[in-house]
């Protein structure tokens, strides 16, 4: 197959550029509707108890509470609840129950309930539910709260909050914090680029790539929209692991190619050593991403199963636009590659090596547990943070303190007892005698932590019916009845989810089956569908690796401890996040809210890093297992292998960190994480891992390292794909010695 794709490239070179220019163009025209049709939302299993019970609610009674109007009395107009104050309060209510796509409406003006009407008086609530599917609902959501939020005639003061209101705030900082993102990232990487090239013409190739693989992504994006739930925060991975991993591969692929040239060989011998190596690699590379992102598809959340379809897709992207378009652009350009060399860039090495990274690897294979040990102990303690981790769904929090929807939020936990938004809502999907509804809600209201349960035929505080408190007629209708339980707990603690816990514990009416949802139950339900299933993601993810690196390597022993060293750099990593985000150092300085760790964002950049990890691991391994396989001792391998691949991993990985670092400046806490923990990632793997703790196991594993069974080496004898390099001359025997350093 490579060497196909060679002499394509070589036949038909300009014909291929041509075709990649109208391919860019189309995915462009394509991509640009891609954030029309992504959706909000996304964090919860769509078959679990509390979305069942989210969908009996909007089917049969108008929907749950999902925008709330908080209405302040102007400064001087006294108390909320009389005067013009209240007029006007009136006036705004009957007017939002006349709008289109606005049901359910619930005020304080209509009811009177205490839990409506703030603790000083000058604030009261309007509760509704706008209507929509998540797109269409973002659209309604941001036409009400344009027109009813801000100063009002009369002096009225009103803020939007609520989950629409939430969902329309990110829906705008995603797109604010993309941008920005790659306002810096981009710029960056093109200075970063010219620096390790030494030349403009070699520098631009990687960006002509990753122009490609972005517009690509949209493409896939706008198509994947069209067909299924796809998060909008998607965005946000596809721009930044299509313009890393573009750049990583066409980085990979150009340092090959000029070595090749400074070796004397001809533009077209280049191009087909470059594919048969850089190229193999590069698809294999690609192949171990994919596969770790892949595992995101076992998840019923489309939150992450859409990172799961769009990451896949933008890494096949990547890969093959580097493979088609990169030997193709190298034809047309031959030595012209080199053009445009700046002043202070070098002349390539004709042996391709980094002495720097050579010489570290010999170093540390002189003295593996020396060199090994502190950096593993490092490693070790950062990891540490991870025995206290605790985990969250993302809310309003995650929103800068100035967003209006958040400030909302704030108010309710503050100034209200007991907001029904917070609530756990019991559905009963049939109908159901008073005296069994009541003994119901009486057992529900002597639980801890309940303030009051409210039912349509009264409300029940400790286990009696409240006098002064009426009932809610609109929460019964012939086939169905719901059940508010209103507790003073604080949402998404550990007592509010013990607290979900309990009520499904409590015996129901006979024969009925209730559905408990509300916020508490969203997150309780969230934390075990992903919980239970994310043995299999790390399973898959594990299998699917060790067969792709023995496929590479001929070796059982290399996947196992390309693994081990994953598992110890990805839980430093998460450590470090923990650290920062749960325990809250550094919110200072970077502005954010602590808060449990959000599971799904923690799953993705789990797949995510592990998957660049082990795209290290394939450059880093290719190249030894070359050299190994053309006659060099395990020393001499690692050694040159590095040498030759330890500038390109650092620089790659520099320029990969960068597209996501970049994320850090974002103002939603959770794409902070999700950037600083990947660049984290990335940095810690080529760095320590691969300088250090890569040399280090090779050496103490010595021969063993590349230990098969012999079954299986006939296997991989037969189908393996390893990376070789058919058009060299065979190596001389014995191996030549390291230049780094003598050994035994």
């Amino acid at each position: 197959m490579f060497a196909r794709l060679a002499e394509l490239a070589i036949r038909r070179a300009r014909l291929i550029l041509v075709l990649a220019v109208v391919a860019l163009v189309g995915l462009g025209l394509l991509g640009g509707g891609a954030f029309t049709k992504l959706k909000g939302g996304g964090f919860d299993d769509p078959a679990s108890q509390s979305s069942r019970a989210a969908k009996v609610v909007d089917e049969k009674f108008g929907g749950e509470t999902n925008l709330i109007l908080l209405v302040r009395a102007a400064e001087g107009r006294g108390r909320i609840d009389a005067g013009s104050a209240e007029s006007d309060g009136r006036a705004l209510v009957a007017a939002l129950k006349k709008e289109p796509h606005v049901k359910n409406v619930v005020s304080f003006w209509d009811t009177n309930a205490e839990s409506l009407r703030s603790k000083d008086g000058r604030e009261a609530l309007v509760l509704a539910h706008v209507q929509g599917d998540e797109t269409q609902l973002a659209k309604n959501a941001e036409s009400v709260i344009d027109d009813y939020t801000g100063s009002r005639e009369g002096g009225l003061q009103v803020r939007a909050g609520g989950g629409a209101a939430v969902g329309s705030d990110l829906g705008e900082q995603v797109v604010d914090d993309l941008f920005l993102a790659e306002a810096i990232a981009v710029p960056l990487t093109l200075v970063l680029l010219l620096f390790v090239f030494g030349s403009v013409v070699a520098a631009l190739l990687p960006l002509a790539i990753s122009l490609l693989a972005i517009a690509g992504s949209f493409a896939q994006l706008s198509l994947l929209g069209s067909l299924t739930d796809v998060s909008n925060t998607a965005t946000n991975l596809t721009t930044a692991l299509g313009l890393g991993l573009a750049i990583d591969y066409a980085l990979l692929m150009v340092s090959r190619f000029r070595e090749q040239l400074t070796e004397g060989a001809s533009v077209e011998d280049a191009v087909r050593r470059t594919v048969h190596t850089a190229g193999r690699t590069v698809a294999f590379s690609a192949a171990t991403v994919a596969a770790a992102l892949a595992a995101l598809l076992v998840f019923p959340q489309y939150f992450l199963r859409s990172f799961g379809y769009a990451g896949v897709g933008v890494v096949a992207i990547a890969a093959v636009s580097t493979l088609f378009v990169m030997p193709a652009l190298f034809v047309v350009l031959g030595h012209r590659v080199n053009a445009g060399r700046l002043p202070w860039a070098k002349r390539p090495r004709t042996t391709g090596r980094a002495p720097f990274w050579g010489r570290l690897a010999a170093k540390v294979m002189r003295r593996p547990a020396l060199t090994a040990l502190p950096v593993l102990a490092v490693l070790l303690i950062a990891a540490a943070p991870l025995l206290n981790i605790t985990f969250g769904t993302p809310d309003e929090r995650v929103l800068p303190t100035e967003a209006q929807s958040r400030q909302v939020a704030t108010s309710l936990r503050d100034n209200f007892d007991g907001s029904d938004d917070r609530a756990l809502h019991i559905v009963i999907d049939q109908s159901v005698g008073q005296e069994p509804l009541t003994a119901y809600a009486g057992r529900l209201s002597e639980l801890r932590g309940v303030e009051r349960v409210e039912t349509a035929d009264g409300t029940f505080t400790g286990g009696q019916l409240a006098t002064g408190l009426p009932g809610n007629p609109a929460l019964a209708v012939d086939d169905a009845q719901r059940v508010n339980v209103v507790s003073g707990l604080t949402p998404k603690s550990d007592a509010a989810q013990d607290l979900v816990a309990a009520v499904r514990a409590i015996e129901p009416p006979a024969h009925t089956t209730p559905l408990v949802g509300g916020v508490d139950a969203e997150l309780v339900d969230s934390k075990a569908s992903i919980g239970d299933l994310l043995p299999l993601a790390v399973l898959l993810v594990v299998l699917t690796t060790f067969v792709l690196l023995f496929l590479f390597t001929g070796s059982v022993v290399q996947p196992l401890r390309a693994l081990l060293l994953n598992l110890v750099s990805l839980g430093a990593t998460l450590g470090v996040m923990t650290w920062i985000f749960q325990d809250g150092n550094l919110s200072g300085l970077l502005g954010f809210t602590p808060q449990p760790m959000e599971m799904a964002m923690t799953v993705l950049m789990f797949c995510i890093a592990f998957g660049l990890s082990m795209d290290y691991e394939v450059f880093v391994t290719s190249r030894i297992k070359e050299l190994h396989a053309a006659g060099e001792d395990n020393h001499d391998a690692v050694t040159h292998g590095l040498g030759h691949t330890g500038r390109i991993v650092s620089a790659a990985a520099c320029l990969l960190a960068v597209s996501f670092l970049a994320f850090g400046t974002a103002q939603l806490s959770f794409m902070q994480m999700f950037g600083l923990g990947s660049g984290l990632a990335i940095l810690i793997d080529a760095i320590a891992v691969r300088g250090v703790l890569v040399p280090a196991s090779m050496r103490v594993l010595g021969r063993i390292a590349w230990y098969a069974p012999g079954p299986l080496r006939a296997f991989h004898k037969r189908y393996g794909l390893s990376e070789t390099d058919p058009t060299a001359a065979a190596p001389a025997d014995p191996a030549p010695r390291s230049p780094y350093a003598t050994h035994p």
